[in-house]
């Protein structure tokens, strides 16, 4: 966490929002286990605030295996029994059906494509789409990149991947930088 400086409004005001703003949020991502879990957290969000699940991280991170896709796509359905009975996730029984299912079609993709990152990146052309916001009312919530990574993952059996969530994800793996021009971290990733 750096002190002293202007970044995105939403980080501001908490030790764990500010910390994952400047370390990662936006950061181009190119690790397939890394991937994975930013599809899983951000699913997570879904209906939640960031921070929730920020707080919830380590235990999301212990209980499906160190976002392990191929440990997860092995679970049943007394596993996901098992973390819906854990406080330290956000226990949605879709949320946590979901994390399975995507991580057996995330193995599909891997086998076809040889990696989910060479997959996943062809919708921004294998680059992060730079935008220039100066507010945060600016950021869409969509963008045409992201509701073609929806229509595509879902036709490919992913689960609790809206345009909305894949939009939060390509932020989240750096697909997008969505830093506002005023923030620190704009010209750093």
């Amino acid at each position: 966490m750096v002190s002293g400086v202007t970044r995105c409004e939403w980080a501001n005001g908490h030790s764990l929002m500010e910390e994952y703003h400047d370390r990662e949020w936006g950061v181009p991502v190119h690790d397939d286990r890394k991937l994975y879990e930013f599809l899983v957290l951000d699913a997570m969000q879904a209906g939640l605030s960031w921070l929730i699940v920020l707080r919830k991280r380590e235990g999301l991170r212990a209980a499906f295996d160190d976002f392990c896709p191929e440990r997860v796509a092995a679970y049943t359905d007394e596993d996901v029994d098992r973390l819906l009975a854990n406080p330290e996730i956000v226990r949605n029984r879709l949320k946590v059906a979901a994390a399975v299912t995507n991580a057996r079609a995330f193995l599909e993709v891997q086998q076809q494509f040889g990696s989910f990152d060479r997959y996943i990146w062809r919708f921004t052309d294998g680059g992060t789409v730079r935008n220039a916001w100066h507010t945060m009312a600016e950021i869409p919530a969509t963008s045409p990149q992201s509701d073609a990574m929806s229509r595509d993952l879902r036709s490919r059996g992913f689960r609790f991947v809206g345009s909305t969530i894949c939009y939060a994800f390509m932020q989240a793996a750096g697909m997008v930088n969505d830093h506002v021009v005023g923030c620190f971290r704009y010209e750093q990733v």
